[in-house]
């Protein structure tokens, strides 16, 4: 941790130079490895300057954001889902591409309201709207949270004037709050309702898989969302 925020970080800083270093990062809960091995911990480094973060959700993003994390020379932390490694898959180019960081991908048109997300959240959030076909949602996919696509949040938020950010991480100093603080400062005049944070139990995360899909914020997507609409 130290040599990540503290040495990589600030090298460049300090002289100059550049640190094209990329830190594969192992993350995410769905799998039962309890509270070590399930954490996410994307949040304690997006407050760092001189790091970037990103956090893909399809594969076709895995490729294209590790080749660009790989080209640019500032140190990059590439969080790597592990349930997602084992449950998704997709047709993937075999040229070399390159996903621009900082860039988010919208995964779906919709009218109603806005998800912004990343990583599984992604997943949950699809899930959910292919269950209740009679939600128009516009869901957004982050994809790099340092830097955050910034124009493309405010974009489908003057769109649909509701905003959902949804993580894994737990509720509190989870890096929605900062999304939801550039709302509140800069696309107030565009809500329609209080922005809405859905994010996991502020506990550690159990090993017991009941308990587990009871901490994580899938377990109160659903109610966040009515409370959203019905404002």
């Amino acid at each position: 941790f130290n040599q990540i925020v503290n040495n990589l970080a600030k090298t460049h800083y300090r002289w100059g130079e550049k640190t094209d270093v990329v830190v594969r990062m192992p993350t995410g809960a769905g799998t039962g490895a309890g509270p070590f091995h399930s954490q996410s911990n994307e949040a304690w480094f997006t407050k760092t300057p001189g790091l970037k973060v990103v956090y893909p959700a399809f594969p076709s993003d895995v490729k294209g954001l590790l080749l660009a994390a790989i080209e640019d020379p500032n140190p990059v932390l590439f969080f790597e889902h592990k349930y997602l490694y084992r449950n998704i898959s997709e047709p993937v180019p075999d040229q070399f591409y390159l996903t621009e960081i900082g860039k988010a991908r919208l995964v779906k048109e919709g009218e109603q309201f806005s998800i912004i997300t990343y990583g599984l959240g992604v997943h949950w959030a699809l899930e959910y709207l292919n269950q209740n076909p009679h939600l128009s949602a516009e869901l957004l996919d982050l994809r790099s949270l340092q830097p955050w696509d910034v124009e493309a949040v405010e974009r489908t938020i003057k769109k649909t004037g509701r905003a959902l950010i949804l993580h894994e991480d737990t509720m509190t100093s989870g890096f929605g709050g900062e999304i939801s603080a550039h709302l509140g400062e800069h696309c107030f005049q565009y809500l329609d309702a209080p922005v809405m944070r859905c994010g996991s139990l502020d506990t550690a995360i159990p090993m017991n898989r009941a308990l587990e899909d009871n901490f994580l914020a899938k377990a109160r997507l659903a109610e966040t969302i009515d409370r959203l609409l019905a404002y």
